[in-house]
C-alpha cells in the first residue's frame, strides 16, 4: 500500500469517532486534559502522582510548548533528533556573540577563548563516556562520518581479502555502507547475524560467527528500530579473543543510559550530538590511543598536519590528525554543555526514568487492535529503550503520521529509519515510530494513543 502524502482540512478533532474508538480501546483517562491547549505538564494537584523528570525538564525546552496544527505539539521523534535545552542554546549564541574565532591558530584573546572552550567540550565529552583522555575524542561531523573515519582509516589499512567483518542486519545504514565500499576495495567479507524468535540480533549466532578471520565486529548498541540492546561487554571479550577489533554505534546508547567506554573495552565507539541535547553538525568518535597513533589521516589540509613540504607531509598526532580543516567550534562548545546538562541531571536517572516510559509505551501501544510493534516484548529481564517501531494493518506508516501531525499536532517518524535491510528482513517496506526521551511524559502517550486510535478510525471508515 503506498502512502499518501495529503493535506487534510483543519478541522481539530473527529469527536464521535474518537469517543468510539476510545471507548473500544477502553482508554479510561479524560483525554480532555491531553487534548487542551495548555502545557500537559500543567496543573499537577496535591494528591496527584509525584511530579516526574519528564513533567520538571519541559521547562527547559521551550520548542515544546507550542501548538502544532492548531494542537498541543506532542513530539515523539528523538531517535531522529532530540530538542535542546536553553542552556545549549545559550552557549551556542554565546560563543557567536561573545568570542567567535577560529581556534589553534590565532595568539589573540578571542582565538585563544574560542580554543579553550572547544577542547573544554572535548574534555567534556570524554569525561562523559569516562574516556581515559580527552586526546581518544576525535571531533567529526555526526556519527555517520566518525564511521567513515574508521572504515577508510583503520579499514583500508587492515583489511585484506578474506578478512570477516560482522554487523547484524539491524544496523544502521552508516554502519553498513561504509563497509560494503571498503570490503568492495579490500576483498574482505560482511557477515551479518540474523534475529532470534524475539525479534533481537541473535547473540549466540554472533559468538559462533566470531572465528580467526573476523578482524572487525561493527554493531549498535541500541538499535533505532527495535528498541533492543546487545551486550557489548561480551562481545568485546569474545572479539578480542581472537583479535578483532570492535566497533560500536552508540547513537541510541549515549543520550540514555550510562556509557562507560572503559567498562565496555571497545576499541571505537561513535555518537552523535544533535541525539543527545546538542547541536546538529557534530559527532564524535572514541579510540583507544594506541589504535588512533596508528591510524593514517582521514582527510588532508589544515589542522592536521605537522610539517608541509612540495614533496611530502608530516601529520599532527590525534585527534588533531583527524581533524582537517576548521571544525565546527561552536557546534563542539554547544556539546560540551549538552554533556553539562545531561550531568547535571544523571545519567542513571534518566535511564531509570525512560525505562519507565518505555513499558509505559509499549503496554498502551499494545492494547490497540491491529497494532503490530517490532523487538521484544519488556519483561523483568529485558528493559527495552524508549521507542517502539510499528505497523497498523491495512495503514501505510506515512498515512499514519500525516494524520497524526495535520490533525493532533503528534510528530512520529515514518518510513525505514535508515534501516532497510531490517525492514526487508521483518517483510515490511517501512514502520512508523514513537520515540521518546526524558523531557516526554505519560500524558504525551497518552495523547499519542488517543490520536492513533483516532487516525485509525478515520482511515477505517473509508473500507
Amino acid at each position: 500500500m503506498e502512502g499518501v502524502a495529503m493535506k487534510l482540512p483543519s478541522f481539530k478533532s473527529l469527536a464521535p469517532t474518537a469517543i468510539s474508538v476510545a471507548s473500544t480501546f477502553s482508554i479510561r483517562r479524560s483525554f480532555s486534559v491531553a487534548r487542551r491547549s495548555s502545557s500537559l505538564s500543567a496543573t499537577i494537584t496535591a494528591d496527584s502522582e509525584p511530579v516526574s523528570l519528564g513533567h520538571r525538564a519541559r521547562k527547559d525546552f521551550r520548542i515544546l510548548h507550542q501548538e502544532v496544527n492548531g494542537s498541543k505539539l506532542v513530539y515523539l521523534d528523538s531517535a531522529a533528533t532530540s530538542q535542546k535545552p536553553a542552556s545549549v542554546l545559550e552557549a551556542l549564541q554565546n560563543y557567536y556573540e561573545f568570542y567567535n574565532s577560529n581556534v589553534h591558530r590565532g595568539i589573540h584573546y578571542l582565538s585563544a577563548k574560542a580554543t579553550d572552550e572547544f577542547e573544554l567540550a572535548r574534555k567534556k565529552v570524554a569525561r562523559f563516556i569516562n574516556a581515559s583522555d580527552s586526546r581518544e575524542i576525535v571531533f567529526t561531523r555526526n556519527a555517520t562520518e566518525a564511521i567513515n573515519l574508521v572504515a577508510y582509516s583503520w579499514g583500508l589499512s587492515n583489511l585484506k581479502p578474506g578478512d570477516e567483518v560482522i554487523l547484524t542486519v539491524a544496523e544502521h545504514h552508516s554502519c553498513i555502507v561504509p563497509w560494503q565500499i571498503v570490503s568492495q576495495k579490500t576483498g574482505a567479507v560482511l557477515k551479518f547475524v540474523t534475529l532470534n524468535e524475539d525479534e533481537v540480533p541473535d547473540i549466540d549466532m554472533l559468538r559462533e560467527m566470531i572465528s580467526e578471520k573476523t578482524k572487525l565486529v561493527a554493531v549498535h548498541h541500541v538499535s533505532n528500530v527495535l528498541a533492543s540492546s546487545l551486550p557489548i561487554e561480551e562481545i568485546v571479550v569474545w572479539a578480542h579473543d581472537v583479535g578483532a577489533k570492535v566497533l560500536v554505534d552508540a547513537c541510541q546508547s549515549v543520550p540514555h543510559m550510562v556509557v562507560d567506554v572503559q567498562k565496555l573495552n571497545a576499541d571505537f565507539l561513535v555518537a552523535s550530538s544533535h541525539k543527545m541535547c546538542g547541536p546538529t553538525g557534530i559527532g564524535f568518535l572514541y579510540g583507544k590511543s594506541d589504535l588512533l597513533l596508528a591510524m593514517p589521516p582521514f582527510l588532508g589540509g589544515g589542522e592536521m598536519i605537522s610539517d608541509v613540504f612540495l614533496d611530502h607531509s608530516t601529520y599532527a598526532e590525534p585527534p588533531s590528525r583527524f581533524e582537517a580543516g576548521t571544525p565546527a567550534i561552536g557546534e563542539a562548545i554547544a556539546l560540551g554543555a549538552a554533556c553539562d546538562y545531561l550531568s547535571d541531571i544523571g545519567m542513571p536517572k534518566i535511564h531509570e526514568y525512560e525505562v519507565e516510559l518505555a513499558k509505559y509505551l509499549y503496554e498502551k501501544l499494545a492494547s490497540v487492535p491491529d497494532v503490530r510493534i517490532y523487538g521484544p516484548r519488556p519483561s523483568e529481564s529485558v528493559q527495552r529503550a524508549a521507542l517502539c517501531s510499528f505497523n497498523v494493518e491495512g495503514l501505510h506508516p506515512t498515512d499514519l503520521a500525516t494524520f497524526l501531525d495535520q490533525q493532533h499536532g503528534v510528530a512520529i517518524r515514518s518510513g525505514h529509519h535508515c534501516a532497510q535491510p531490517l525492514h526487508r528482513y521483518l517483510g515490511v517496506n517501512a514502520s512508523a515510530r514513537a520515540s521518546l526521551y526524558f523531557y516526554n511524559t505519560k500524558e504525551d502517550v497518552d495523547s499519542f494513543i488517543f490520536a492513533l486510535a483516532d487516525t485509525v478510525s478515520f482511515f477505517n471508515s473509508f473500507k
